[in-house]
């Protein structure tokens, strides 16, 4: 539904999970084998990768300021699943964070270190709009972006305040 440009790094891998479900319409593209492929499940992952991207959703609602969409399994708990390991080159001495495996849970966590360690983190967030929560990164400079798109959610927003304040 987003009408702005990707996250980021490998938050774009996260903003992808999430963006999987389309809450207006139900349409939930992991449901497809081409919807699986790109985040490489299988039809088992299927129930812990769709916890994941609700749990994912949760902390992108709480970086734009509100409640969980629903309760949800705590990010933190799902995540330790798939502990990083810190890899040093032993030629150059440059290090990085290295997944245990390479698993969607190792890929997200790795996506949220970086981005934590890069001050991108709390950048990624959900649209306001409870039909919606689509996954958006907020460029705006004061960070307070508050719609996935500002033509769709964020029109239908401004038109409900308006007609309730004529009524």
């Amino acid at each position: 539904m987003s009408d702005r440009s990707p996250a980021p790094g490998g938050l774009e891998l996260v903003q992808a999970l999430v963006n999987t479900l389309d809450i207006e319409s139900g349409t939930d593209s992991l449901d497809t084998v081409e919807g699986r492929a790109r985040f490489a499940l299988t039809e088992d992952e299927l129930p812990r990768a769709r916890e994941l991207r609700e749990s994912l959703r949760a902390a992108l609602l709480a970086h734009a300021g509100h409640p969980p969409h629903r309760e949800v399994t705590p990010l933190t708990r799902l995540l330790a699943r798939a502990p990083l390991y810190v890899a040093v080159d032993e030629r150059d001495g440059s290090a990085c964070l290295t997944p245990t495996d390479d698993s969607l849970h190792a890929r997200v966590a790795l996506a949220v270190a970086e981005a934590l360690a890069a001050g991108t983190w709390g950048r990624l967030k959900a649209c306001e709009a409870v039909t919606c929560h689509w996954a958006y990164y907020d460029r705006s400079p004061a960070g307070r972006g508050r719609w996935c798109s500002m033509s769709v959610c964020g029109a239908r927003a401004k038109m409900r305040r308006y007609r309730a304040k004529e009524a």
